[in-house]
């Protein structure tokens, strides 16, 4: 396929996604890139350019860190596998937001999902969405028709909701509508039942369509992991650092991707061998010995037209000195070519046997191969005196060899490999070295801490782990870390971890004070940026760590105000306010203290007149910290006392609450009811019904019966129970007939006792009421209230500007309103004493005890004990 065949966008696509021109997983900018030919429809490769398989680099790393951010988040980090794929399908068939009511909202069936997930629909029901309900990572919603029958299931991942609410549109959840559009389309790929709609194109089964039961769910979110963590090329990504030799590396590549235990990824990396979607194999060696291992996707590969590699394939294709890479330029280019030397034009397809060349940009001039240096197996008897000759007896080092030749290239095989990055320096007789050991060394050493987390000889024989080369996969960290990228990579691994901690804290500190929490990653970048330009570059910083944590990342503020940085406000982007203030309130006291010494001291020279004016500065600084430190302290000592204050009433509370379920617990006093708090709700009625009629028979008493004659009072009071307990009798039989019997007999006895007395307890409290608006009626006619009404109405009159005027329309509304508010007073005012006066007189009358002096000689007439010693002994 040459140029001019290809089109514009294939050609594009190849470029950025195809080509990795990447250290550790970042573009470096002005390097060249490469064409590589894409397989046309009838070759190799089975996917074309709308393969769901065929992600960008740009969509692959933005779904990684969102599959990513939702298997992290606490609500579903800790869920076994099932819960976490279920929502992950629940995510990517999410609604994207539209301002709708149902936006981020799925519509789907427990059986559908059950088949998303390969299991049946009684597990989904049991075993999957009551855990994720439970740990609120999922809201569900019944969908019922007009008849009330079941529909569907409204779904909303909860992550996802608190993504689009809460961490703004850079949060690697909130993915767009043809992001979440990707993700679905690769789900069906990978794992999707297969269905055909009505009047539409049928979507076949994923690959794992047929995998059910038990592990199922695990196999296709370790498939989906693996998939969004493998390059073009199909082969994944994998971890660094020492790993068991058992399970190997891509068995502790996927563990992590899971969060499970080597050996439980190794029957997982198993299962999808045996399904024909994964490939293991391990790196051709000179000696054809065991090479590191390597695990490619097939899905990918084939998507992408590359070779495929042979399935659990442990040893190489025989001797490599002849392998080379298509697209190597000159005189042992292929026959399909295009292009002459140094001619940028389309590599030639990759070919069968190729898969022990290390992936790179097709078309990049290599070096003629050479064998690998090994360590030999079995020791060579030499004479003694020859350049490179082995240990002696002695067991010493050669006197060329370096401090690293003892240790091994990879971390899998301890057999494989040279010792020393520079064991090929030692030239032979004739041979002159192009670079001196020392650079050779340090090359290597560049190299090495641009391939992941390995071993680094610091001093001696002592190592460190080296840390990660790629930055954090949390976009907010990848954005606010950015300028310190080549920082980075200087940086161990406990060195990246305590700096990820650092960077989070000040984020978090940094959405709280800016008006839109989505600027807190910008706003540090640009901090980072800032305090480099100062420093002169990342090339004069000699100790990365230090100066990211305690000077990079650190907020400098010159006032008192949490937004202030370097004079800055964090929110604006303007100068801080409180800063001109506090170097206005400085001048303004060096004028005055200036002034203060020029009128205490005229006398004083220059000098002498300057050292004064400082010194009384320093002092009134002095005095401002002091001031401030008391301030603080005085802080500080509220917020103990606010927070023992809390502590006593939250304490308090508690024991509130601890009684009060101690009174729920205990019988009723009047009827026995269990569990009544020493109450039921029909005797708690009956009494306040009771003191409802005794407050109604006062009311009544206090215009209608004579106050001094208690038979009198008595009678009204009669009257008025009687007339309440008529009423109650007919509002209750006015309730039976409106209430069916069946419906009594199914509420209980106990629900018929509260209605009756909750209708009683009704019927009294309005009839108060009543009672209450008569006796103020009937109080106004009284002689006093009519009398104090006449009085007011006078005495508004007499006024001085209406005395003029005393019949106009303004005289006599204020005369009649001062009348009815002296008249309303009274009558207050009588109906308060009458009252007083009927309860003192229905109140019992306190017993008195008799006084000592008359029950002393009363007890001492009693007998002790027959008066006999025996008996009081």
């Amino acid at each position: 396929m040459s140029t001019a065949a290809a089109p514009a966008d294939v050609l594009d696509h190849l470029l950025w996604d195809d080509i990795d021109n990447s250290v550790g997983g970042t573009w470096l900018p002005g390097q060249r890139t490469a064409l590589r030919s894409v397989p046309a429809a009838g070759q190799s490769g089975d996917g074309g350019l709308d393969d769901p398989l065929r992600l960008g680099r740009a969509m692959r790393l933005r779904l990684r860190d969102a599959v990513q951010a939702l298997l992290a988040d606490p609500s579903i980090a800790g869920l076994k596998d099932a819960p976490k794929l279920a929502a992950v399908v629940l995510y990517a068939k999410s609604r994207a937001p539209k301002g709708e009511d149902d936006d981020l909202q799925t519509s789907i069936w427990g059986a559908e999902l059950g088949r998303w997930m390969g299991m049946k629909e009684s597990t989904v029901h049991h075993k999957v969405l009551p855990v994720l309900r439970s740990s609120d990572a999922v809201h569900t919603q019944v969908v019922r028709d007009g008849k009330g029958h079941p529909t569907g299931l409204d779904c909303l991942v909860m992550p996802l909701w608190r993504a689009h609410h809460g961490g703004g549109a850079g949060h690697p959840l909130a993915l767009t509508k043809a992001e979440l559009a990707t993700l679905l389309h690769l789900c069906e790929a990978l794992f999707g039942h297969g269905w055909t709609p009505k009047d539409k194109e049928p979507t076949p089964p994923g690959l794992l369509a047929g995998r059910t039961g038990k592990g199922a769910a695990t196999d296709r979110l370790g498939l989906l992991l693996m998939v969004l963590n493998t390059r073009a090329s199909g082969w994944l990504q994998l971890v660094g650092g020492s790993v068991k030799k058992r399970e190997g590396r891509g068995a502790a590549t996927l563990a992590r991707l899971l969060g499970c235990s080597p050996s439980g990824a190794r029957k997982v990396l198993a299962r999808l061998t045996e399904a024909g979607v994964v490939a293991r194999q391990r790196k051709a060696t000179s000696t054809r010995m065991n090479g590191r291992g390597r695990v490619m996707l097939l899905p990918v590969a084939r998507a992408y037209g590359r070779t495929l590699a042979p399935v659990e394939a442990v040893s190489g294709p025989g001797a490599v000195f002849s392998a080379r890479p298509d697209g190597a330029c000159g005189d042992h280019a292929p026959a399909a070519a295009a292009g002459a030397l140094g001619t940028s034009g389309i590599g030639g397809a990759e070919e069968a046997g190729d898969s022990a060349v290390q992936e790179r940009p097709d078309g990049a001039e290599l070096h003629t191969n050479h064998a690998s240096v090994v360590t030999p197996v079995v020791p060579l008897q030499l004479s003694g005196r020859f350049s490179g000759e082995g240990r002696g007896a002695k067991g010493r080092r050669p006197g060329r060899t370096y401090v690293r030749e003892d240790q091994t290239v990879d971390g899998e095989s301890a057999v494989a490999g040279s010792g020393s990055p520079v064991a090929g320096a030692d030239p032979l007789r004739g041979e002159k070295p192009t670079k001196s050991p020392v650079d050779e060394q340090e090359q290597a050493r560049g190299v090495a801490a641009g391939a992941g987390a390995r071993l680094m000889v610091v001093g001696g024989r002592k190592t460190r782990q080296q840390g990660r080369s790629e930055l954090p996969a949390d976009l907010d960290l990848r954005v606010a870390l950015a300028p310190v990228s080549w920082l980075w990579t200087k940086l161990n691994r406990w060195q990246q971890d305590h700096v990820v901690k650092a960077a989070k804290a000040e984020l978090a500190q940094l959405r709280q004070v800016l008006d839109w929490a989505g600027q807190a990653p910008s706003v540090l970048a640009a901090r980072l940026t800032s305090r480099l330009e100062e420093t002169g570059g990342e090339a004069m910083i000699a100790r990365p760590y230090g100066w990211i944590t305690h000077r990079g990342l650190v907020r400098r503020p010159s006032c008192s105000d949490v937004r202030c940085d370097d004079g800055v406000r964090l929110d604006t982007g303007a100068d801080c306010d409180n800063c001109a203030n506090v170097l206005h309130s400085r001048r303004a006291w060096r004028v005055r203290i200036t002034a203060e010494v020029d009128r205490e001291l005229p006398g004083l020279d220059q000098d002498a007149r300057y050292r004064e004016i400082e010194a009384r500065m320093r002092r009134h600084a002095q005095a401002e910290a002091a001031d401030f430190v008391d301030r603080q302290a005085d802080a500080r000592e509220r917020a103990e006392q606010r927070a023992a204050a809390r502590a006593e009433a939250e304490a308090q509370a508690l024991v509130e609450r601890k009684r009060a379920a101690a009174r729920r617990a205990v019988a009723c006093e009047d009827c026995g009811r269990e569990r009544s708090a020493g109450l039921c709700e029909a005797c708690g009625h009956r009494q306040q019904t009771r003191a409802l009629i005794a407050e109604a028979g006062l009311l009544a008493a206090t215009w209608s019966a004579d106050l001094t004659d208690p038979a009198s009072v008595a009678a009204v009071a009669a009257g008025v129970r009687t007339a309440i307990e008529t009423d109650t009798a007919a509002g209750w039989k006015q309730f039976l007939q409106l209430t069916s019997p069946a419906d009594l007999e199914a509420a209980g006895p106990d629900a018929t006792r509260d209605t009756a007395a909750h209708n009683a307890f009704v019927i009294a409290e309005s009839a108060v009421v009543e009672y209450r608006d008569q006796a103020l009626v009937m109080l106004g006619r009284s002689e006093e209230a009519q009398a104090e009404a006449r009085k007011a109405y006078t005495t508004e009159l007499a006024k001085p500007w209406f005395r003029a005027l005393p019949d106009s329309d303004d005289a006599q509304r204020a005369a009649t309103e001062a009348a009815a508010k002296a008249q309303t007073r009274t009558v207050e005012h009588l109906l308060a004493v009458r009252l007083e006066q009927l309860r003192t007189q229905a109140r019992p009358a306190p017993v008195r005890p008799e006084p000592w002096s008359q029950r002393l000689p009363e007890l001492a007439a009693h007998p002790l004990h027959e008066q006999t010693p025996e008996a009081i002994a």
